[in-house]
Order: structure tokens, then sequence, then C-alpha cells
């Protein structure tokens, strides 16, 4: 089984993330991972934060000369505005004084909730960890996910399909194949949208917003081909690949919804308009569908098509056009102060969806295929193929 932990507050030193399960003999490279990090800062509407920081990952255990140790990988990416923060964020008692003292709640975070929870009078020991920047540890991990998911012709993607009210041209989101064009695309687009009219109305969008102190939210689309038949199950609820893939996108950080194929479509529809009928190719020698619009998952189990996953992600609530909100500790009423952040960071959002997508199907294929090594999971996945093809 594939675990993980992420440590590190958003003003820290640094973030550190451990990932357990990982075979042996996996090529796994630094490069690998900062250029999924650099991915996640990109994007039209981000703030002063990406021009403080350039992520890179320093990996710190688990990988000895380009590959997989079979124990557990350590990865470690520094905040470069650290050194603006030491005195504030020091674990030494006595550093923080009654000034640095945060005790505004702002609307729309955990700020007031999680102290409440943990009953922290200082709601920066809230902010810091419930910081989005924690999804950079997330990202880096899903970046090994993915080098893993490779070795097995399976690969994710992301784009944007809606910000602001502004929506894709349905006919971009037939993107049956992921193609190194359609990265390069996307990953050069600004917004990461495939309809460049569509995204030209989302950037003045996003451009309007800013100007009026506001922020805008949208919904990505996440694509994984080439994951085989047979992963999950439906034998118990919360092994069911459906189940951990909404549990893993709504983990990140200003996610309000999930869908999976048609999603909340299906409920406006005949049972007829729904399902996917079933064919079978004699040339292939395989099972496939005529549509997709279970998105790959069958009760609970992956189709052998590709998974479609979609994300709604809300307004960032940091506002340079304030909520009202009530002072922790004198109860007093204030406008909501404000910590630095995007207008809109909705394409990031869609690179930490793919991150976390892919650390669930990377489970889901340990679990499967499970071997201690690359050749020994590879030999196992090898013999269920020739399984499936002898059907």
């Amino acid at each position: 089984m594939l675990s993980f932990l992420t440590a590190g507050e958003s003003h820290g030193k640094c973030l550190t993330a451990i990932l357990v399960g990982v075979p042996a003999n996996l090529p796994l490279l630094a490069s690998d991972i900062d250029n999924e990090l650099k991915r996640r800062q990109s994007g039209y509407g981000r703030g002063g934060r990406m021009k403080i920081e350039s992520d890179r990952v320093e990996i710190t255990a688990g990988v000895r000369d380009g590959v997989t140790l079979g124990s557990p990988v350590s990865l470690t990416i520094q905040n470069r505005d650290w050194e603006n923060w030491q005195k504030v964020m020091s674990p030494d008692p006595g550093a923080v004084t009654d000034k640095e003292t945060v005790t505004r709640p702002r609307p729309g975070h955990a700020d007031l909730a999680g102290g409440i929870k943990y009953n922290h009078k200082d709601l920066r020991n809230v902010l810091e960890r419930a910081s989005a920047r924690e999804t950079a540890a997330r990202v880096a991990l899903g970046a090994v996910a993915k080098r893993l998911l490779r070795e097995f012709g399976i690969d994710i993607i992301s784009f944007v399909v809606e910000i602001g009210g502004v929506r894709v041209n349905p006919k971009y989101l037939d993107i049956d194949s992921i193609t190194e064009e359609k990265r390069r695309t996307l990953d050069n687009s600004p917004l990461r949208c495939p309809d460049s009219e569509a995204e030209q109305k989302m950037m003045r969008a996003i451009d309007d917003a800013g100007k009026n102190g506001d922020t805008l939210g949208g919904i990505v689309e996440i694509i994984a081909a080439g994951v085989p038949v047979g992963l999950g199950t439906y034998a118990q609820w919360d092994r069911r690949l459906d189940t951990r893939l909404a549990g893993a996108i709504m983990g990140i950080p200003a996610i309000k919804g999930v869908e999976i194929g048609l999603g909340f479509e299906v409920a406006k529809r005949l049972g007829s308009q729904v399902h996917d009928e079933i064919r079978y190719d004699n040339t292939e020698k395989q099972f496939y569908r005529t549509t997709n619009n279970a998105g790959g998952i069958e009760g609970g189990i992956s189709n052998g098509e590709p998974i479609i996953v979609r994300a709604a992600m809300k307004p960032i609530p940091s506002l340079r056009r304030p909520l009202q909100s009530v002072d922790f500790i004198s109860k007093k009423p204030f406008e909501a102060t404000k910590e630095r952040a995007d207008v809109c960071a909705v394409p990031a959002a869609g690179v930490v969806a793919e991150a976390v997508v892919a650390i669930e199907l990377a489970n889901a294929m340990i679990e499967k295929f499970g071997g201690d090594s690359l050749n020994e999971m590879r030999k196992n996945y090898e013999t269920y193929a020739e399984y499936v093809y002898k059907l």
C-alpha cells in the first residue's frame, strides 16, 4: 500500500513529504519532481507568493543512484520566504510577541473553526498549516506517483473547464487520448485551457475581479488514460476507486465539489441516456464502451476506459475588498485582514488534482499488482494483462 505524510507551515522553514510503499528500482530524478512543482506555480491570476517562491525539491531519503530503494522516499521543499519569517515562525519559546499574534479570523478560511478546535489564541497557528502552500508537497508526491504510473502506460492530464461562469466549448472536452503535443499546448496556455476563445474571456473576468478586489473560482477536469480494468473494488465501500478519488480531490483546499464522468448530469437524464453500452473487439481482444458517461469507473472498479474527474474550486477567500468578521478575543467587529493571495488559482488546482489522482491510482496499482520491486510488479501486471486478453 502507498501512504504519505506532509509537514510544514506556509511561512515555515520548509515543507517535508514522506512517501511509503514505493517499489524498489523505480527510476526517479529531482527534475521529474521540479517540473511538476513549476507547473503548480504557473497560471494567469496568481499573486505575489509565486514571485517569491521558485520551488525545487531535495530528495533526502529513499533514492540512490537515480532509483528508489524500496524504503520511504523523503522529499524537502525549502520556503524561500522563510528568511523574512524566522522570528515569527520560530519553534523556540518567547519568540512571538503580542504584536505578531493574529486574532482576526477571515471568512472562508479555517481560522475561526480551527482556533476553537485546537484551543489556539493565535490564529496564525491555524492559517499557516491550513494554507494551500501545503499542496506543493502533495504535487511533489504526485510526481513520484506519476513516474510509477508511466511505467505501466498510464498518463494524467488536467485542463480548465470553467472560470467565473465562462465555460469551455464542449467540442474541446472530447480528449480521448493524451499526447505530448496536447500536454505542451495546455502547459503553455495562460490558464491551461483547451479553448483559446473562452480562455481570453476567462482572463478578462480575472482582470475585472482583480480590479474590484475580488476573486474567482472555477472547474477543472482531470483525465487518466491507460488505466487497466480492475483497480478498486465493489467489495468494501472505502476501497472503491471512486470513493478514494473523490476523497483525495476534496482534500485539496478550496475544492467544494467533485464529479466523475457525467457527474450531476446523470440526475437529469433517463437511464438509457446514461449507462455505457458494452461491446467487444475481436481484433483487439478487449471489451469496450461506446461512450464513457461513467468516467471509467463502474461499481467502484476501473473498467478500462479513461477515468474522468472534475473538481469545483471556490473563489479564494482572501480578498482585497474585505468581508466583515469578529475579533476572536475582543469579539468586536472588523473588516477581515488578508494574507498575500491570488485572484484566481484554478489552473494550479488542476495540477494539484492531477497529483492526488496519481497518488490514488498508484496506490490502487500497487494494491493490485504489488511487489517489492518494480520488476516484480511489472511481471504481475503482465500476467494479469495476458489473462484479460485471453478472456
